[in-house]
């Protein structure tokens, strides 16, 4: 089984070489695809020096996954933020987990300087474990077949993580894997960890309630 790892990138130029540096670029198994959304800095230059396969599309980072799956070539697909690594044997943990799941997701542990962020991301594992619902940062995997029949991401401007994990609940749970995934804390330290996580609840909250993600969106920045 071969994976597809499709990263969508906005100037992401000042954290990418340490996520491309994460990647088995040299695995025969492993294909990785950057999707550009326009960047104007150095992110296409960086990812075509590592060996990566650069695609462009529209910004916007649903469209960016799915024009990356459309050109991918793997049997099982893995998406990917430009501020998250992966572990090591992640292509094996994956394709190991997809034997007999549709789709799943890595736990994840969030790097920075705040002593709260270890706590943060012990309640993203539990609450993932609860709902059933993943989150972008712990890199969605999931068979190319059931992608596709699914419709693949949602071309919304926010939560297209969220629904993507609703509609693919409703084929089987996700297998969640202990393996963490090392994610970017700036979020949490730029915004404040209270503030985020009130935030990122509040719009939560509203789109099960149906609000409209593109005002969600506007919120969110």
């Amino acid at each position: 089984m071969t994976l597809s790892i499709i990263m969508p990138v906005l100037n992401e130029a000042g954290i990418l070489p340490r996520t491309l540096a994460a990647l088995p670029l040299r695995d025969c198994r492993t294909e990785v695809i950057l999707v550009d959304g326009g960047s104007s800095d150095d992110s296409v230059a960086l990812a075509r020096r590592a060996g990566v396969r650069v695609v462009t599309s529209a910004p916007g980072r649903a469209r960016q996954m799915n024009a990356g799956a459309a050109e991918a070539g793997g049997d099982l697909l893995l998406f990917l933020h430009a501020d998250t690594r992966l572990p090591p044997l992640a292509r094996q943990a994956v394709a190991q987990a997809l034997t007999c799941r549709h789709w799943g997701r890595f736990d994840i542990a969030i790097s920075g300087c705040h002593p709260l962020l270890g706590l943060v991301a012990r309640l993203v594992n539990l609450r993932s474990r609860l709902t059933g619902i993943a989150t972008g940062d712990q890199a969605i995997f999931v068979r190319r077949s059931t992608f596709e029949a699914i419709g693949g991401f949602p071309e919304q401007p926010l939560m297209e993580d969220i629904e993507l994990s609703k509609r693919l609940k409703r084929l089987g749970p996700p297998a969640s894997l202990g393996l963490k995934a090392s994610t970017s804390g700036r979020r949490w330290e730029s915004r404040g960890v209270f503030r985020t996580i009130w935030l990122m609840w509040r719009l939560r909250f509203a789109y099960w309630r149906g609000a409209d993600p593109a005002l969600l969106a506007r919120a969110y920045r």
